[in-house]
């Protein structure tokens, strides 16, 4: 009877044991499953994180540019107003 005991109790380990070497391999495809889903979200040519970087990089770079001829004209502006400024003065004093 005790062998019948000690038996029962190895088979109740073992079940126990492949129920969590069950549960490990489900969690391993599911892992998997979202390391795919981690690496389509960064690496997709259209959409992925990249992709939108990529973007964001041309929009900063066009928006630079657009800084920079903004403040070129800005410049040129200032300077006919104040030549302007500076020949309606000299006008009037002489």
């Amino acid at each position: 009877m005790h062998d019948t005991e000690a038996d029962g109790q190895v088979a109740v380990a073992i079940n126990e044991l492949a129920n969590k070497i069950q549960t490990l391999l489900d969690k391993q495809e599911e892992l998997a499953e979202n390391v795919s889903q981690i690496k389509e979200a960064v690496y997709n040519p259209d959409k992925g994180l990249y992709a939108r970087l990529k973007e964001l990089d041309m929009r900063l770079l066009a928006l630079e540019a657009w800084k920079g001829s903004n403040a070129k004209f800005l410049w040129l502006v200032v300077t006919i107003s104040v030549g302007l400024l500076a020949g309606a003065v000299w006008q009037s004093v002489f």
